[in-house]
């Protein structure tokens, strides 16, 4: 028996867990800014720093939550195409003392399937009514947060169909989430003294 990962919504379906939005408009503040010019005057270079950008995201709020309408924000995690993420990987490989090799690009993808790397989990491929989603990663470092308004007013604008994960597999991405966060390092551990 086959069980799709995503489903093809109308593009005036209600907000859910597990939309995949692309390009969507996110607001952060430019610590490079900051940087650049440090000294006196933070309140005034902050008020300054927000900028916008479109970022590939995929919503993190939990489905109930979204359909009651208990919620004024929405919780967005960017995914990535594999392409982009490797380049990354390579760029950030080489500072480290490794070299990127396919088999250490395997290797990694393997982690990143089993779990094994805390912030990151991978989105299938598929086909769905003829709209083709590449293999994603979803990082779980950078989150988002937007008012429910402004996404919903900026999908009326589009009016376009977008993908959203079905069951279990959303399930499966808020998990993931979930393990990054409830990760609790100790400063001093048990004393075993049994």
């Amino acid at each position: 028996m086959r069980y799709p990962w995503y489903e093809l919504v109308d593009g005036n379906s209600p907000l859910d867990q597990g939309d995949l939005l692309f390009d969507c408009p996110v607001v952060f503040l430019d610590e490079q800014r900051f940087r650049s010019s440090p000294g006196e005057g933070f309140v005034s270079k902050l008020r300054e720093t927000p900028v916008i950008a479109s970022h590939d995201v995929v919503v993190m709020t939990q489905a109930c939550d979204l359909r009651n309408q208990k919620v004024a924000h929405v919780i967005l995690c960017p995914h990535y195409s594999l392409s982009i993420y490797e380049e990354e990987w390579k760029k950030q490989s080489v500072p480290a003392g490794q070299n990127p090799t396919d088999k250490g690009w395997k290797r990694h993808l393997d982690r990143i399937c089993d779990g094994r790397i805390w912030n990151l989990t991978m989105l299938n491929q598929e086909e769905v009514n003829g709209y083709r989603v590449n293999m994603r990663i979803v990082d779980f470092h950078e989150i988002f947060s937007l008012p429910i308004s402004v996404i919903n007013l900026w999908l009326a604008e589009l009016a376009q169909p977008r993908v959203r994960l079905r069951p279990p597999y959303r399930e499966h991405l808020s998990q993931a989430f979930a393990r990054f966060f409830m990760r609790v390092g100790l400063p001093i551990d048990i004393q075993r003294s049994w």
